[in-house]
């Protein structure tokens, strides 16, 4: 494969991992809910490369899905590099507004993304997608950046989208631009596509509801007889006596596990052909597919989401609509979903994600991170009307309010580790234990297992980890792991034990014996186990 090379490439390669993790630091009178929590729709201000790396911890691997507008560099848009990488280069490039005239502007934009690229397929979970909006501008080299990143075999499509809804009449170009791009990868194609973790467009007819349900969450077609399905041939007897001997679309074994689960209605008072029930967020796979290009009417497009902020009383360039935006997370998500945007902008992802909560009754959560200083006043206000209501808007339910909350959080200082023993600025128990848990182990942190009193805080198929810590310089000058306290972690059993510590008062005979692996306090980076 085709390897892309670019000015400061080699310095931005694993800048991702050198990039400290930082604090997130609640904003209870920015937040729109109770108790400001890190569980809730989060809304992050702050460099959202820092910001990536301070939600590894807790969202590593659970993010369905990933949506970003990034600056597509056309040059107008006055964007500044301000990842401060060490390099004299990339030192001069610090804080300048890159412009059509700066002859590295692409190299800029690269430098940029990869490492943010980077951190966003380790928050994607195993059946997760990327998609982002592009123009033609950085189109080609995003591509190759995106197949080194992610494998070109997990690029899922270019969808071409028609932003403009009008016919351009500017005749100084001889092709006007009316369409730009959203590129989508997987983050493994094949665990994708096995899951089936993606639903095709909604369907244009409708179901009849045998259930008479309010909500709707019910949907039924029949269980349908098919010519030349060889092998799927078998009788159906309904509970009123009717048989079919049929070749069906569906096999006898997936027939049999839906009538178990009573899945399958029979219409006619148990007479008529079976029909399968269909849960709210299930799909018929029979229906339309998602195709490759997105025409206006049905995705929306620039004008739309420009007249969707004035109705909020929201000002902000350059929107993207937000049915659009509902049509990914359609496809992508379900009713349980994590949907992240790191260049939030004007917050359409996480007004996107509330609407499809309402349409369908999901549960989506979304995070969205805004690093300019409208992530309070635009990004926050938004999310804010839409969840409360917006009188006059021309949509019912945006009118009396879509509902839910949001948390909100400024990126705070970098979690020093080495300065614990001098008892400057020292993080909390859990702060602590969830950064060891993560950059010790990989794998995510849960805060409900943690039991402070036990030193315990998660466990791995490897190891049960284990902290002696708290905020308290006194406690770290004088504790230490000993062997009075290695004997109450309890008996060995088939995991060996990771444990950190200020100190400890054993030799490696007696650690090993104990099936200890000690790490100490303080320090930068503990190898992950693999």
């Amino acid at each position: 494969m085709p390897r892309l090379d670019f000015k400061g490439k080699a310095f931005v390669r694993n800048y991702h991992m050198q990039v400290k993790y930082h604090r997130l630091c609640p904003v209870p009178e920015k937040s729109l809910t109770d108790k400001v929590r890190l569980n809730d729709n989060l809304i992050i201000h702050g460099d959202n490369l820092k910001a990536l790396k301070a939600l590894l911890p807790l969202y590593g691997g659970k993010i369905k899905c990933i949506y970003i507008d990034p600056p597509y560099n056309t040059g107008n848009e006055g964007w500044r590099y301000n990842d401060n990488v060490n390099s004299p280069m990339m030192q001069e490039w610090l804080g300048k507004v890159v412009d059509r005239e700066d002859l590295t502007r692409h190299d800029k934009w690269l430098c940029m993304m990869m490492p943010r690229l980077k951190l966003l397929r380790e928050l994607l979970s195993e059946d997760g997608v990327l998609c982002i909006s592009i123009d033609d501008t950085e189109l080609g080299v995003l591509l190759a950046l995106l197949d080194e990143i992610f494998g070109e075999g997990n690029r899922e499509e270019v969808v071409c989208w028609r932003r403009r809804h009008n016919q351009p009449n500017d005749k100084s170009k001889p092709i006007a631009k009316v369409a730009e791009f959203i590129v989508i990868y997987a983050r493994d194609m094949e665990i994708l596509k096995r899951k089936h973790a993606f639903r095709g467009l909604p369907l244009t007819g409708k179901f009849s509801n045998p259930d008479n349900d309010p909500r709707g969450e019910w949907a039924t077609k029949p269980w349908k007889a098919g010519a030349n399905q060889t092998g799927t041939r078998y009788k159906i007897t309904t509970p009123g006596g009717s048989t079919y001997d049929e070749e069906w679309l569906g096999t006898e074994d997936t027939y049999k596990a839906l009538l178990e689960d009573g899945r399958i209605h029979f219409s006619k008072n148990g007479t008529g052909l079976p029909r399968k029930k269909y849960f709210k967020f299930e799909r018929e796979e029979e229906g339309q597919c998602a195709h490759n290009f997105w025409g206006h009417q049905e995705f929306g497009h620039n004008q739309e989401a420009t007249e969707e902020l004035n109705e909020l009383g929201v000002g902000f360039d350059n929107p993207k609509p937000s049915r659009l935006l509902r049509r990914i997370l359609d496809i992508f998500t379900g009713g349980e979903s994590i949907v992240l945007d790191s260049f939030a902008g004007s917050g359409t992802t996480g007004h996107a994600t509330l609407a499809l909560n309402a349409e369908d009754g999901g549960n989506r959560r979304f995070i969205l991170v805004e690093c300019e200083d409208y992530a309070d006043r635009i990004t926050a206000e938004r999310v804010r009307r839409v969840i409360r209501g917006v009188p006059g808007a021309k949509d019912d339910k945006l009118r009396e309010g879509l509902g839910g909350s949001f948390s909100y959080f400024e990126l705070g200082d970098p979690l020093e580790l080495e300065g614990i023993l001098s008892g400057e600025d020292l993080p909390s128990y859990e702060d602590l234990a969830r950064y060891i848990f993560y950059t010790a182990t990989g794998e995510e942190f849960d805060p409900a297992k943690v039991n402070e009193e036990k030193h315990f805080i998660g466990e791995t198929e490897q190891y049960r980890v284990y902290l002696f810590y708290k905020p308290d310089l006194d406690y770290l000058k004088q504790t230490a792991l000993t062997l009075e306290e290695a004997k109450k972690l309890g008996p060995l059993r088939k995991k060996r034990r990771l444990v950190f510590a200020p100190t400890k008062y054993l030799d490696q005979e007696h650690l090993d014996a104990l099936g200890i692996e000690f790490a100490w306090l303080p320090f930068e980076i503990y190898s992950r186990v693999t």
